[in-house]
């Protein structure tokens, strides 16, 4: 069984086979360097050999002995020299693969779907971009120097000294057998647990991403302690797993210590007995010493290597499954056609659409925005509105058919073409932490020389936005205008800031769609009529739609749409809607209530 799974644990690493391959030269010569440092050192006991036996026979002259320690000098340069090569090109080798592979799995998870990120954790995915990664180069790097490193100077040794004494050799190599089956029993048990320390580690990163992501709410709910306690319990797994795995990689090591320490005293009393009668020379036993002090290493380093190659794998195997993770959503494999001419922007066609956890979100719905009007939507929480948006997006993947932009089915569309059409400023106002300024340009790509000059288009639209998210009063109050940091998330921006941010990015480029999704829901009325006024002058003929529970942000849009339980119970414009008593109408009545107290 342990054999089998080492055999697996090989199998796992076909998937570096184009990396390795890419870099081929310098792992040749790095191999060719190490194999020449081997080489050297076991000449080295061959000189000790010489000198011990030239003072043993009592005639020698002493420039002998400076030769023989000249030529151990300069084989002992070459091993130096050798040592440097060997790493420059093996262990640089292996940290560009690192880093290439941590590129591949970044740009890969960005191609994913919503719903992948749904099911995994983001303290996970880092703790396999970080501390896996960092597993499989120290396989493909120091792992293989020592499996290549120990096979050569096993192997050499084993050939010499079984050439200067073969019977001493065969006392000398009794050990071997049981180290061998130590290696292969332990070797499955340390990939084991070793696996068991890295997910242990994915969480305790995801909880320490988490509580950071949502310090806000930890500390206005004061549940630093519980936050605390939730870090310690998951810590404690991780020094648990860890422990486990030291307690066994503790006796790994020794064990094979031992054993091969047994050959020093099994060579010490038939080497002896050797040299008394004769057969052979006190330098010999002295250089048969010194490899069997050579040959501990080789030893340990079969286990090294079963260690790192059983980390390298189960590494491996976890980034693997993410590479491996195909994208739910994808545009079509054949060249997608062009969208035609229609009276209707947007079609939805019977839409039913349920998330797998759950019920259906949207029953049976079916509407048609024509180009050019305003759109507002309305509903209860959970009603369907945001859904809605994500299959118009493409988001989610509504069935075949029912969702049409341009005339064209969404999912015949190009992702990047598809959403290229729309701006969307959704609920949560996501801002990176970066520049006022780099958050809202994320859509377009300007030069360096976008501020030198005030005269190009991404200039232009980057105002045009500014002004139309009234965000550029604002500007004028911060130290840095448009290059003020904001903290991760918009930390340091008001609500509505971030909104409007938000907003702005959405604007830029001017999108042939506008989706509003509860997006002024922080923004105070003044600044929101004035942002909905310039946006009515602006995008004049371009298809707007808004999601909002306020009815004053939807006084001025061309159609209302209200959502109940996935379905479209109310249609109309906002003037016939207010009048037929139904949800938008008591809406409009408890909103004009509120508005009539809070001015008394």
């Amino acid at each position: 069984m342990p054999h089998s799974s080492f055999t697996a644990s090989l199998g796992v690493f076909k998937t570096l086979l184009p990396y390795l391959s890419r870099y081929r030269i310098s792992y040749i010569w790095g191999f060719v360097c190490l194999i020449i440092v081997d080489a050297a050192q076991v000449i080295i006991p061959q000189f000790m050999r010489r000198a011990v036996d030239l003072i043993a026979s009592g005639s020698f002259r002493w420039q002998e002995i400076g030769i023989l320690c000249a030529g151990m000098v300069g084989v002992m340069a070459l091993i130096s020299l050798g040592r440097f090569l060997w790493r420059y090109f093996i262990h640089g080798s292996s940290r560009r693969i690192e880093t290439e592979i941590r590129e591949t799995l970044f740009k890969h998870l960005l191609t994913l779907s919503y719903d992948f990120y749904q099911k995994h954790k983001i303290g996970d995915l880092m703790a396999r971009a970080t501390n896996d990664l960092n597993a499989v180069r120290m396989s493909i790097g120091l792992g293989l120097v020592a499996l290549v490193d120990g096979t050569v100077m096993a192997a050499s040794i084993l050939v010499i000294i079984f050439i200067q004494d073969a019977k001493t050799a065969v006392f000398a190599v009794l050990p071997l057998p049981f180290i061998t089956a130590i290696i292969l029993f332990f070797g499955g048990a340390l990939g084991n647990r070793f696996k068991r320390a890295q997910e242990t580690y994915a969480a305790m990163s995801d909880t320490v991403q988490e509580t950071f992501a949502g310090i806000r709410v930890v500390k206005s709910f004061v549940k630093e302690a519980w936050f605390i306690k939730k870090f310690a319990d998951t810590n404690d797994e991780y020094r648990e797993a860890n422990i486990a795995l030291v307690k066994l990689y503790g006796a790994f090591f020794p064990l094979i210590v031992f054993l091969s320490g047994l050959t020093t005293v099994i060579v010490l009393l038939a080497g002896g007995i050797r040299v008394v009668e004769g057969f052979m020379s006190p330098g010999a036993l002295l250089a048969l010493f010194r490899y069997l002090q050579m040959l501990i290493w080789p030893l340990m380093g079969a286990g090294f290597t079963v260690n790192m190659i059983q980390r390298g794998a189960v590494s491996l195997k976890r980034v693997n499954e993410i590479l491996e993770t195909l994208p739910s959503i994808r545009s079509p494999r054949t060249s997608p056609r062009r969208p035609t001419e229609q009276d209707y922007a947007i079609a939805i066609r019977d839409l039913s659409f349920a998330y797998p956890e759950g019920s259906e979100v949207l029953q049976g719905l079916s509407l048609s925005i024509k180009q050019g009007i305003w759109v507002g939507i309305m509903g209860r929480t959970g009603s369907g509105k945001s859904t809605l948006i994500k299959a118009m997006t493409r988001m989610i993947d509504p069935p075949a058919g029912t969702v049409l932009v341009k005339g064209m089915d969404v999912r015949d569309w190009d992702l990047k073409e598809l959403r290229a059409c729309f701006g969307l400023s959704p609920q949560d106002s996501y801002l990176f932490s970066d520049s006022i300024r780099n958050n809202i340009l994320y859509r377009l790509e300007p030069d360096e020389a976008f501020w030198d000059k005030e005269q190009g288009e991404a200039y232009t639209s980057f105002m045009q936005a500014l002004a139309l998210a009234a965000l550029d009063t604002d500007l004028k109050r911060f130290a840095q205008g448009a290059d003020t940091l904001i903290g991760e998330r918009g930390l340091t921006l008001s609500g509505g800031q971030k909104q409007r941010t938000a907003i702005a990015r959405s604007l830029i480029g001017e999108p042939e769609f506008l989706i509003l999704d509860d997006a002024l829901s922080a923004v105070d009325g003044e600044t929101e009529n004035r942002i909905l006024q310039g946006l009515l002058a602006k995008r004049a003929g371009k298809t707007t739609i808004i999601i909002s529970h306020r009815v004053s942000t939807l006084r001025n849009v061309d159609y209302v749409l209200v959502l109940d339980q996935g379905r479209i119970a109310e249609a109309g414009t906002p003037l016939e809607l207010s009048k037929r008593g139904g949800f938008y109408a008591r809406m409009a009545a408890l909103q004009q209530l509120d508005q009539g107290e809070s001015g008394v």
